[in-house]
């Protein structure tokens, strides 16, 4: 099916869809799919207009099973008039396989005075980037891409534009909060993959958002990457096509058999 869902409704939970596994088993849901339902189902729940979801942080602990139905579960920590606080599981067969912790703040004005912030990257816009023709790229049409400068494991500056293709749920337009927390997780292979292939998995995401996207290109700049006994942080900084919007850095483990030949972004 062209632009398949990653999930459908399950009575009161979600089914996975074939679109939804992910590169180390094709058994297994990807970890973006996994991160993009918790903020989809925050969202729906507790999210409004005043508040902003400022920071959303996903465990990830186990693979949950391409075919098995999820539940995802929340619980408002903190209802207060200037932040609050949400707590979410996802349950697949009965059994934890990821949790999230949000926190929405509520719009303001900003403090006076000036404060020193990076510069925007000058690139150019996704509409300027002639389109790939690798049938690859995007794990073969799951997201579309418009690479800027260098690739996965390439060793140097490496920068891309990403897109959503595909709705989330069935039936349901993608948000910005979920669109930018979809390929949130894209930052672990991006910053971690190497020249020798992709030798880590990552077990948390954490995104840091001082506003929403306003554009569906969302754009990823490798900014960190550090590794010491097996333990590896990567970090991007998050565009879309006005500027900065955040970041979304990773923790991850090094695989025994690493990834040697990662598909292309």
């Amino acid at each position: 099916m062209t632009n398949q869902p990653f999930f459908t409704r399950h009575g009161d939970g979600f089914m996975p869809t074939s679109v939804a596994n992910g590169p180390w088993s094709p058994e297994s849901l990807h970890g973006r799919v996994v991160i993009g339902l918790l903020a989809f189902v925050i969202e729906e729940r507790h999210g409004s207009d005043e508040f902003v979801p400022a920071r959303l942080t996903v465990d990830m602990f186990r693979l949950p099973n391409i075919t098995t139905p999820i539940e995802v579960t929340t619980k408002l920590v903190r209802d207060g008039m200037r932040i609050k606080m949400i707590e979410a599981e996802f349950v697949s067969g009965g059994t934890s396989m990821a949790r999230a912790s949000c926190q929405l703040l509520r719009r303001t004005e900003n403090a006076p005075g000036n404060v020193w912030s990076p510069p925007n990257w000058q690139v150019p816009a996704p509409a300027e980037i002639p389109k790939p023709t690798d049938p690859r790229l995007g794990m073969n049409g799951k997201w579309e891409t418009r690479p800027i400068v260098g690739h996965m494991g390439s060793l140097g500056e490496r920068r891309l534009w990403m897109s959503e293709v595909r709705e989330l749920v069935d039936g349901v337009r993608m948000t910005p909060f979920v669109h930018v927390a979809t390929g949130a997780d894209f930052a672990s292979p991006f910053a971690n993959a190497g020249d020798q292939g992709l030798g880590y998995i990552n077990s948390d995401v954490t995104i840091y958002l001082h506003r929403l996207p306003v554009t569906n290109w969302i754009g990823f700049e490798v900014v960190n990457h550090h590794a010491t006994d097996g333990i590896a942080i990567g970090e991007c900084w998050l565009y879309d096509e006005q500027g900065p919007i955040g970041t979304s850095t990773v923790a991850a483990l090094a695989q025994r058999k690493p990834m040697t030949n990662p598909p292309p972004p």
